[in-house]
């Protein structure tokens, strides 16, 4: 230890909702019924904190804690324990915390789990027990019910971090430290005091490596106990061989030769396994990360050093040369610079035709630079490390190696493509703003020897800048420069070839970070600046002026491209700017390297090369983007056209994304279907993890479209999972914006509120202006549909009205048919006429079929009776034209309902018929519902069936449909199931909804017509 800071204790638990919350479920049974857990996890993720949270915020009864040993209290026997445990508790409910129950001896374990299955017999009684998960749980503990702490999420690790250091940790240093942690809480806080304050404000160089191996053996502890030689060649030959394998497991062949290199005398097998290693088919791994780490760490050197070179000879005799390459890399017995060899790994990485997941290969160029003396040779090895662990999706890795750069002298090229990599990191997880800024640097220092990553540096600057709304900014730089005449098709994007992607010294080439961006975001959807007036809305003059217009590179259409004036998110929605632009990091390329620019390359004026009528999905992309920006939709359908036709024959990644972007632009949702699905599959296929989220976000747009919510809620269900995988923070919250909006047709308010929260959260913070729209509009839609227009009109006037704080310049004309239903309904008509006509001028230039449908109907809601009736018929047909069951059923209910409320019950009935099967057909529970209430006041209850049975709940649901009807409490329910009353409440909502009740009688009588037609069913059946 080195260090001098003294670390501030953390006040609360950071994360750990999930957890909190199942152990909360356990202390509130204790009204009812005893219960009990277990909580796992590697060492130093917090279960002793999660312990002492437990016992600090028990207030019902005592908390006795247990340990192992006779010295602590433990008892031998099932029996002696419940009697200690019965004299502790008394009358009260009692809170029983084992904290690392896995020391105890086998007697006590079997005496504790057996006392665990007898609780009730001890009175109210809640057994809270923690053990270690870096080895498999005890088979006396298999049985109970276990919660298992994860590493932290970056925000909350980066939270803990400004909790102990007071926010003073240097940028830098803060990113190597929570990329050092991986999520660990007690590493990170080890980490830290080792840093003495100097060096925790950048002021001084860290120690390397950070963690050392006494920082992690000391958060390792007694984990780290092995008791034989031959275990112990073990351990280390698997960690030593983790360090160059593309996931946490390695193949138990690999290892087994190679520890018979280490020691041809004995036998090694790997059928009895130490526990802290797990095995899986011909696959090997640790339960645990950190041990995996600290057991590599404080190996004894020249044993580290053995097995290292015994894994390279195995690995050279199967073929396999990069990670024979690293691991004679990491045998070298001291830190000198060793340029053969150096050069031979950024030779190999940066060869497409050799097999390497991009991590892999980040790995071997960061290890390259570390062996490189040259600082110029240094740091582009260090930007390309840092650029495959981006398009590995791993930019909590980049930025680490970023900073290595930065430390090193280099050219500008090489500097810009840093500085490209920090905006695109930025720009997915990160404040927007400072991507924006980061990515204009970029664009400036690649201007003269690389103009067309700077190019596309300079687009990525623009997404950027939709992403944050700021039109201004977007405006501009979108203005800079001429659009970039492309490379030849195989530099652009084939796999480079080995002479192609390394010079002389074994440079690695650019990798196309950005090879997907010149062009390539669905958003190339014309937007303008908010006009003066609402006289500018529909006025073909305006069209062409560039002023007016902003192409944000994103599919904020998917759907159909929009008029300039106008941006459209058809399906109300609108992708992230991170769709496709952001597959910004196209490399779906195996290699992910190109060819660097060089003078002898350009051969057009100021270093332009000429490539003539070469295809070029890029530039037709770009094209076509203009031609929206100019108002030119003639123009602009061929060159998008062209983009979608080229992916019939082109299976990358990069191709797939532009295609599917270019087709919700033209309108054409199967085409983008398609297209994103096959994207989907090459992503994954080519390793670009980076890729994945994106993919899923443009299928879950187009679903929306096509108005199939509950396949565009699993493609965001998924995206969400795989963005938050890959640290994509911003991309998960445009997700998190999908599920809102899904949630928020499916009578699911605690879902809706659910993702609402998280998606404004992480916009809040990155300033990501359109996701925070999307996510108040989602929420706004949910009160419309459960019947409260009022709070739904103060939420979308917000969105919608002149002012500071409308919402993104592209999303908020997408509120507007919400914002006129819900003044409407509201009694709040004057305020709709400005924005109306603004939404008039959209639907009047006839790229979204349902905007005229939807006009019609808001001109319906405003209308006279005299004229209400005609518009609501005359959208109706639209709809019928333009298809959708959700839009055409939301017209049929608010026609049903103004006809039941002129008198005209038989007309009424049909329409909210009508209105009823849309919304079962598409899910819309929420709205559903409204119908189903308005068919019973006109005296036509809704037919059973369908959503109207018991068949339609889920598990949960009937089992608590049937307490309420047998006449219990809420609270009495939520006794009997051991869960909290706010669950119960949650679930019969869902109920009442689903069958179409309204009350407890219903729903009671509802239950008996079920059971008694189940009854005479199975009469029947056996007569």
């Amino acid at each position: 230890m080195t260090g001098e800071t003294t670390v501030r204790t953390a006040v609360r638990i950071h994360g750990r909702s999930a957890q909190r919350e199942a152990v909360r479920a356990l202390l509130d049974g204790l009204r009812a019924r005893s219960g009990h857990l277990v909580v796992t996890g590697e060492p130093g993720l917090g279960r002793t904190a999660l312990l002492q949270w437990a016992a600090d915020s028990f207030r019902a009864g005592p908390v006795l804690r247990l340990g192992p040993g006779e010295d602590r209290g433990a008892p031998t026997t099932a029996g002696e324990l419940l009697t200690t445990l019965r004299k502790a508790a008394g009358e009260a409910p009692l809170l029983v915390c084992v904290d690392d129950a896995h020391l105890w001896d086998a007697p006590a374990r079997s005496a504790l789990s057996h006392a665990a299955e007898r609780l009730h017999t001890a009175g109210r009684v809640a057994l809270l027990l923690s053990v270690a998960g870096h080895r498999a749980v005890d088979p006396e503990f298999a049985r109970l019910p276990v919660v298992r702490l994860d590493p932290l999420a970056p925000s909350h690790a980066d939270a803990l971090l400004d909790e102990v250091t007071d926010g003073s940790t240097d940028p830098a240093v803060r990113e190597h430290l929570l990329a050092e942690a991986e999520g660990n809480p007690a590493l990170l806080l080890a980490l830290v005091r080792r840093l003495t304050p100097a060096e925790l404000r950048g002021l001084r160089p860290l120690p390397r490596p950070t963690a050392d191996a006494g920082t992690l053996a000391a958060v390792a502890g007694s984990a780290l106990t092995c008791p034989s030689a031959d275990a112990r060649d073990l351990l280390l030959t698997v960690a030593a061989a983790v360090r160059a394998a593309d996931g946490p497991d390695v193949d138990t062949r690999l290892v087994l030769d190679a520890l018979r290199h280490l020691d041809p005398v004995s036998a090694p097998t790997a059928n009895l396994l130490p526990d802290v290693l797990a095995g899986a088919g011909d696959r090997l791994r640790f339960h645990s990360p950190l041990l995996c780490r600290a057991v590599h760490a404080t190996a004894a050197p020249d044993r580290r050093r053995a097995a290292h070179r015994a894994l390279a000879d195995v690995l050279e005799a199967d073929g396999q040369p990069l990670p024979a390459l690293l691991h004679r890399s990491w045998s070298l017995s001291g830190p000198a610079p060793v340029a053969r060899l150096a050069g031979r790994l950024a030779a190999v990485a940066a060869d497409g035709t050799t097999p390497a997941s991009h991590g892999l290969r980040g790995t071997a160029y960061a290890r390259a630079a570390e062996l490189t003396a040259d600082a110029p040779v240094r740091a582009e090895r260090y930007t390309a490390a840092a650029e495959q662990a981006l398009l590995a999706g791993r930019p909590d890795r980049a930025r680490p190696l970023l900073a290595a750069a930065r430390d090193c002298a280099a050219p500008a090229v090489v500097r810009g493509r840093a500085e490209r990599v920090r905006g695109l990191a930025e720009l997915r997880d990160g404040p927007v703003g400072d991507a924006h800024q980061s990515l204009l640097l970029a664009a400036s220092l690649l201007a003269e020897d690389a103009p067309a990553e700077a190019a596309s540096a300079a687009l990525a600057a623009a997404d950027a800048a939709w992403a944050a709304g700021d039109l201004s900014s977007c405006l501009a730089t979108l203005s800079l420069g001429p659009a970039p005449v492309p490379r030849d098709a195989a530099g652009m994007l084939g796999p480079a070839a080995p002479d192609a992607a390394t010079g002389a010294d074994g440079l690695p080439g650019a990798v196309d970070l950005a090879g997907a961006v010149d062009g390539a975001g669905p958003g190339g959807v014309p937007v303008p600046t908010d006009p003066p007036g609402p006289r500018h809305a529909a006025d073909p003059r305006h069209a062409a002026d560039p002023r007016q217009v902003v192409a944000p590179r994103h599919a904020n259409a998917p759907g159909h491209a929009t008029a300039p004036g106008h941006a459209t998110v058809p399906g109300h929605a609108t992708p992230g700017y991170a769709a496709v632009p952001s597959a910004v990091l196209a490399g779906g390329r195996t290699g992910g390297a190109t060819p660097r620019t060089d003078a002898g390359a350009r051969g057009g004026p100021g270093g332009t090369r000429v490539c003539g009528a070469v295809p070029d999905p890029v530039r037709d992309h770009r094209v076509g983007m203009r031609a929206l920006l100019e108002g030119r939709l003639d123009r602009a359908a061929p060159s998008l056209g062209q983009v979608v036709e080229r992916a019939r024959t082109d299976d990358r990644p990069e191709t797939l994304l532009r295609a599917a972007s270019a087709a919700l632009l033209l309108g054409n949702v199967d085409a983008a279907r398609r297209a994103g699905a096959r994207a989907l599959a090459a992503t994954r296929q080519s390793g670009s993890e980076a890729l994945v989220p994106q993919a899923l976000e443009y299928l879950a747009y187009a679903e929306l479209r096509a108005g199939r919510h509950p396949q565009a809620r699993a493609h965001a269900e998924e995206g969400l999972r795989t963005a938050l995988r890959a640290g994509q923070r911003n991309t998960a919250a445009h997700h998190q914006a999908v599920l809102a909006l899904a949630a928020s047709i499916e009578d699911e308010p605690a879902a809706v509120a659910r993702h609402v929260t998280a998606a404004l959260a992480t916009a809040r913070r990155h300033g990501l202006a359109q996701a925070a729209t999307l996510a108040e509009w989602a929420a706004a839609r949910a009160d419309l549909g459960r019947g409260r227009p009022q709070d739904a009109a103060d939420r979308l006037g917000l969105l919608v009205l002149p002012g500071p704080g409308r919402g993104h310049f592209a999303v908020w004309r997408l509120a507007v048919p919400c914002f006129v239903e819900a003044a409407a309904l509201a009694g709040r008509p004057e305020d709709t006429h400005e924005v109306l006509t603004d939404f008039a001028g959209w639907a009047a230039f006839g790229a979204d079929p349902q905007a005229a449908a939807q006009l019609a109907r808001c001109h319906a809601l405003l209308a006279p009776p005299d004229r209400a009736d005609d518009l609501y018929r005359r959208a109706l047909a639209r709809h019928d034209e333009a298809g959708g069951d959700f839009e055409r059923a939301r017209t049929a209910l608010l026609y049903g309902k103004w006809l039941r409320r002129r008198r005209r019950p038989r007309e009424a009935r049909g329409r909210l018929g009508t209105a009823l099967a849309g919304f079962d057909r598409c899910g819309a529970g929420v709205w559903a519902a409204q119908a189903r209430a308005e068919l019973r006041a006109l005296g036509a209850a809704p037919q059973d069936g369908g959503a109207g049975t018991l068949t339609g709940l889920t598990p949960q649901q009937l089992r608590i449909a049937r307490h309420v009807a047998e006449g219990a409490t809420n609270r009495e329910v939520a006794l009997t199931l051991a869960v909290s009353t706010r669950t119960v409440d949650y679930h019969l909502r869902k109920v009442f909804a689903v069958l179409g009740v309204r009350s407890r009688l219903e729903l009671a009588r509802m239950v008996e017509h079920a059971d008694r037609t189940r009854g005479d069913r199975r009469a029947g059946d056996r007569m």
